[in-house]
C-alpha cells in the first residue's frame, strides 16, 4: 500500500470531521443476518474510537454470543465526540490516565476474551473494564500515529483481521474499499447509496465482488454528529445532535441471502410503456418492480436495481453514464430549467441516456435538439441490464 501523500494527509483530517457515529440500533438491524459468518473470527473496525463506537459496543458485548476468536478497533486522532458516548470505565479514579486518552491520541483496543468478571452473569462492557484493569488477555494502548486507517500501523492490524466493520468516512471512501480489495478481506461497511455510481465501487458489483446488505436501501440511517454541526435532524433525549443521511446503506462481500433471490417480473414489454433511448439502444424501465418478465435486450434501470440485483437472474452490462457506455447519437442540445430556454448548451446531454420529451410521463422537458427543435427527457443515472431468464 502506498505511503499517504501530502493531499491524502490533508483529506484524513478532513475525514476526522466526517465521522458519523453510527446508532446501535442501526448496527444490531443489520449485524444480526451475518452471525454465523462471524464466528471463529477476528473483527477489526479501523475508524471507530473503542471508547466512543457503537460498533466496537456491539461487538465487545456480543463478543461470545458470535463466537468471535478476537475484536481489534482503532481510531483517529482526536474523535470529534471524545467521551461523549461510551461510558466504558464508569468513575473509576484508576483510569483517570487513560480515561484522558482519547482527547490526545488515537486508541486501539485488542480484545481477546470478554468472561464474567463483575459475577453479574452477563459478559459486556463492565466485564471488559474490569479486564483492562487488571491487564487480562486484553489489551489497551495509545497508537504511535493519528490513526489514519492507511497508516503502517494500521495495516498491520489489517492484516490481521478476518473482516472489517465500520463506518468510514465518506469522504474517503473510494480510497478505503480499494484497500480492502488490495487486502483481500471481507467487510461489512457503510456509505453513501451514490457511491454505485463511481466508477471503482460500480466495477465490484458488476463483477459480483460486492453488493448490499439487509437494511432498506431507501430508508436511510440517522448518525449522531460532533456538538459543533448546525444542520441535523434532532436532538436526543441524551442531548446529543443526529443527523438524518438518506443517500446512505450498506456495502458488504460477505454472503447475502436477498441477492440469491430472484426478483418477482409480472409485467409484459411494450412499446408504450417502455420507451427507447435516443442515444443508446436499450429501453427505459421507471421502476425495478416494473422491469418486463419476457424481454431479452438491454434495458436501463435506477440504481436502486443494485439493492435487489441476483447475479443469477441478471447481468449487469455497464452503468449508464459517459464513459462507461458508448452513445449512438452526438446532438448539440439546449439545457432547459424547467422547461425553460437557459442559452447553455451541451452535447449529447451532458453524457446521460435520453429519452424523447413526453408530457404524459414526464413534468418538464431538459434539453432541446438546436437544429430540430425536438424536446428530450435526461434520464437519471441508469444501470444497462440484460435478464438472463426471460419468461416466454
Amino acid at each position: 500500500m502506498a505511503k499517504p501523500s501530502n493531499s491524502n494527509l490533508k483529506k484524513a483530517n478532513k475525514a476526522k470531521n466526517d465521522e458519523f457515529y453510527t446508532q446501535l440500533v442501526d448496527i444490531e438491524k443489520e449485524l444480526k443476518h451475518y452471525k454465523k459468518q462471524f464466528c471463529g473470527k477476528v473483527v477489526y473496525c479501523n475508524c471507530d474510537d473503542p471508547f466512543e463506537s457503537n460498533f466496537f459496543k456491539y461487538f465487545a458485548s456480543n463478543f461470545n454470543a458470535l463466537g468471535l476468536k478476537r475484536l481489534i478497533a482503532t481510531s483517529y486522532k482526536p474523535s470529534p465526540i471524545a467521551n461523549t458516548q461510551l461510558s466504558l470505565f464508569g468513575n473509576d479514579k484508576t483510569l483517570t490516565k487513560i480515561k484522558g486518552r482519547p482527547k490526545t491520541t488515537a486508541n486501539k483496543f485488542i480484545i481477546n476474551e470478554v468472561s464474567d468478571l463483575d459475577g453479574d452473569g452477563a459478559f459486556d462492557l463492565r466485564d471488559i473494564a474490569e479486564q483492562l484493569k487488571v491487564n487480562k488477555n486484553n489489551e489497551w494502548s495509545p497508537l504511535k500515529g493519528e490513526g489514519d486507517f492507511r497508516s503502517k500501523e494500521s495495516i498491520e492490524l489489517l492484516k490481521q483481521a478476518d473482516i472489517i466493520v465500520t463506518n468510514p468516512p465518506f469522504s474517503l471512501f473510494r480510497e478505503y474499499v480499494a484497500q480492502l480489495v488490495e487486502y483481500r478481506k471481507k467487510f461489512l461497511i457503510i456509505g453513501n447509496t451514490n457511491a454505485i455510481t463511481y466508477k471503482e465501487i460500480f466495477k465490484l458489483i458488476k463483477n459480483n465482488e460486492l453488493r448490499t446488505g439487509y437494511t432498506n436501501f431507501n430508508v436511510g440511517m440517522f448518525f449522531e454528529v460532533p456538538k459543533e454541526w448546525e444542520k441535523y435532524h434532532h436532538i436526543d433525549d441524551n442531548g446529543k445532535k443526529i443527523a438524518r443521511v438518506s443517500t446512505s446503506c450498506w456495502f458488504t462481500n460477505l454472503e447475502v441471502e436477498k441477492h440469491k433471490q430472484d426478483i418477482v417480473l409480472y409485467k409484459k414489454y411494450n412499446k408504450t410503456d417502455y420507451p427507447s433511448y435516443e442515444n443508446y439502444k436499450a429501453i427505459d424501465v421507471s421502476k425495478v418492480q416494473e422491469i418486463p418478465m419476457d424481454y431479452k435486450k438491454e434495458m436501463g434501470v435506477p440504481i436502486t436495481f443494485v439493492d435487489k440485483y441476483s447475479p443469477d437472474q441478471f447481468k449487469i452490462i455497464a452503468l449508464g453514464i459517459v464513459g462507461s457506455i458508448d452513445f449512438t447519437k452526438s446532438k448539440k442540445m439546449e439545457i432547459l430549467k424547467e422547461g425553460k430556454p437557459t442559452g447553455k448548451f451541451t452535447v449529447n446531454a451532458k453524457g446521460t441516456l435520453y429519452r424523447k420529451y413526453e408530457p404524459e410521463r414526464d413534468i418538464y422537458p431538459a434539453f432541446r435538439d438546436v437544429e430540430t427543435d425536438d424536446l428530450y427527457s435526461s434520464i437519471y443515472a441508469r444501470i444497462i441490464i440484460k435478464n438472463k431468464k426471460p419468461q416466454k
